[in-house]
């Protein structure tokens, strides 16, 4: 029988869904046909839009290193959304994993007194006093990914939806599995320490409990291709049959996809998470046990950079009616197939 919290929660969180906030998008201004089209640009805007051509923003940008595809997807799609506005100006500090520099880059920008900070922290909790100071300073700060213990620390905040990945993987593992009642699930986490990684499982077991499933078989990894093809050969050992998988992190994806190709299983598919270009492009091939993904935008800070450049220049977005920027914009989490990857491959990160 299903709980009523649970139903409640699976239920908010696809009206959530529905009315996900969308940043407007206009044609890109770039020639290189090589690059992701991540809309918008002062190079074709229309007069009045919010691309025209504005005052100049001076805009801090801060993240962790790029030491895995998602990451590094988060800083090139800033730069290269930037570089889309003639009105921008995006200083980039090094990506570090060291809270302390991270802090001192912060710092840097507010003595130089950008307009605006962009910053993906290492550390959500450590960065928080750091923030909080910028704001007071009367620099809008524009947080990314991972969240500050103070709302006042940051005038917007742009986040993927970790429990909506889950109940994303969970539901499309439900439609595919049917009626069969006796179906092996098992789930290959993150982090387990990490909220993110916790939410995730979270979404993923209440989407499973809305079509009288469950998780049979469990292991966490740490993100990383080694940790993936590791934890993924210890699962397979201790369960001999499967139907479906659901792998959270597609980086993590390429050792967990490595491990099922040297124990030659393929008796089940597997959904991935985060959405990378090489995961799509298995999708696509249709050649593997990999059958979807899901997820999670490593555009995020690049929404961000026109977020910062739409509060300097004192605009709303475009679709909506108010005449602020939201507080909150929290991105969807869909599920990538074989039938729709063309829509979504464009975007996607290397693993």
């Amino acid at each position: 029988m299903k709980s009523l919290s649970t139903t409640r929660k699976v239920a908010l969180w696809a009206t959530a869904a529905l009315t996900a906030v969308t940043l407007s998008a206009c044609t890109s201004n770039s020639d290189d046909k090589d690059d992701k089209d991540l809309g918008g640009g002062t190079g074709n805007a229309e007069a009045g839009s919010n691309d025209e051509s504005g005052d100049k923003v001076v805009i801090g940008f801060s993240a962790p290193a790029a030491d895995h595809g998602w990451m590094g997807s988060i800083t090139e799609s800033a730069k290269k959304v930037a570089d889309q506005y003639d009105d921008v100006e995006l200083r980039v500090a090094d990506g570090t994993n060291n809270v302390d520099l991270q802090i001192s880059q912060v710092e840097t920008f507010i003595n130089e007194g950008v307009d605006a900070i962009v910053l993906l922290p290492f550390d959500g909790a450590a960065m928080t006093p750091i923030a909080l100071k910028a704001m007071e300073a009367g620099i809008p700060v524009i947080n990314v990914d991972r969240e500050f213990d103070d709302p006042n620390a940051a005038r917007v905040t742009v986040l993927g939806d970790n429990y909506g990945m889950g109940i994303s993987a969970g539901q499309y593992i439900c439609e595919q599995i049917g009626d069969k009642k006796d179906a092996v699930i098992a789930e290959i986490a993150g982090i387990d320490s990490l909220p993110l990684t916790q939410d995730r499982s979270q979404g993923f077991k209440d989407a499973l409990a809305e079509c009288g499933q469950d998780v049979d078989n469990r292991v966490a990894a740490d993100f990383t291709i080694e940790s993936g093809e590791k934890q993924t050969s210890l699962l397979l050992q201790a369960a001999p049959k499967i139907d479906a998988i659901w792998n959270h992190d597609d980086d993590q994806g390429v050792g967990v996809l490595a491990a099922i190709e040297q124990a030659g299983r393929d008796e089940f598919f597997m959904v991935g998470g985060a959405g990378s270009a090489n995961a799509m492009e298995s999708i696509k091939a249709g050649d593997g046990v990999l059958q979807a993904t899901v997820v999670y935008p490593s555009t995020q800070a690049a929404d961000g950079i026109k977020l910062a450049r739409l509060l300097v220049q004192q605009k709303a977005l475009d679709d909506l009616v108010e005449v602020e920027v939201p507080r909150t914009v929290q991105l969807y989490a869909p599920v990538v197939t074989a039938e729709n990857v063309d829509q979504f491959l464009p975007n996607a990160f290397e693993s």
